[in-house]
C-alpha cells in the first residue's frame, strides 16, 4: 500500500507527464494547416486528426467514472475513432480537449489510497496504477505518432519543441547542468 506521501508523488508524476505528452502533441498540432491535418501519410496510416479522436475516444471512455464502471463504455464506437468526421477544426480540438478533461478530472479526484483499488477495462481487473500506466504508454505512443506526422507535414516550417538537434550542449549550460564537469 502506498503511503500518502509517496501514492501523492506517484499521482502527480502522472499528472505532470500526462500533461507534458499533451503539450507536446498540442504544440505539434498547432504547426500543421488544416489541410495536412487531415491527410495521413499513406493508406495504411491515420491522420493526425483521426489519431487525436482516436486517443479523445480512448480517454474519454476509460476515465469518465473511471473508479466505478468499466472502462470501456458501451457508448463509446471505437471503429468511428478511425474516421475523420469532423466539420472543422474547432470541433476536432472541442473533442481532443473532452478527452483530456476526463483524464485530467479523474486524475485531479484520486487520492494515494486509490492507487492500488481494482478497476476493470473489457470485464478484466487491474490496478489504478496498472490502468493510468497503461493509458500513459497508450498516450505516448500515438503523442509520438502525432508528433512526426506533424513534423513531416510542417516540413521547413517547423519549429522544434524539444531541445533542438545539435543543441543538447547549449541546453544543459542554460540549465545550469554540465555533464562533463566532475560530480
Amino acid at each position: 500500500m502506498a503511503t500518502p506521501d509517496s501514492g501523492r508523488a506517484v499521482l502527480d508524476a502522472f499528472i505532470r507527464t500526462f500533461r507534458a505528452q499533451k503539450h507536446l502533441a498540442d504544440s505539434a498540432i498547432t504547426q500543421v494547416s488544416d489541410e495536412h491535418i487531415r491527410m495521413p501519410l499513406d493508406a495504411n496510416t491515420n491522420s493526425v486528426c483521426v489519431i487525436m479522436k482516436h486517443v479523445s475516444g480512448n480517454l474519454r471512455s476509460r476515465f469518465t467514472e473511471f473508479l466505478t464502471s468499466d472502462g470501456e463504455k458501451s457508448w463509446r464506437d471505437r471503429d468511428d475513432e478511425f474516421i475523420d468526421t469532423f466539420a472543422s477544426r474547432e470541433e476536432m480540438l472541442a473533442t481532443w480537449e473532452e478527452g483530456w478533461q476526463a483524464l485530467f478530472d479523474s486524475l485531479n479526484g484520486l487520492t494515494p489510497d486509490d492507487l492500488t483499488r481494482a478497476i476493470t477495462i473489457r470485464g478484466e481487473s487491474h490496478t489504478v496504477i496498472l490502468s493510468l500506466t497503461r493509458a500513459l504508454g497508450h498516450v505516448s505512443y500515438h503523442i509520438g505518432q502525432i508528433v512526426q506526422t506533424s513534423r513531416y507535414w510542417a516540413k521547413d516550417n517547423w519549429t522544434t519543441i524539444t531541445v533542438a538537434k545539435g543543441a543538447s550542449r547549449a541546453h544543459n549550460l542554460k540549465l545550469g547542468f554540465d555533464p562533463r564537469r566532475p560530480a
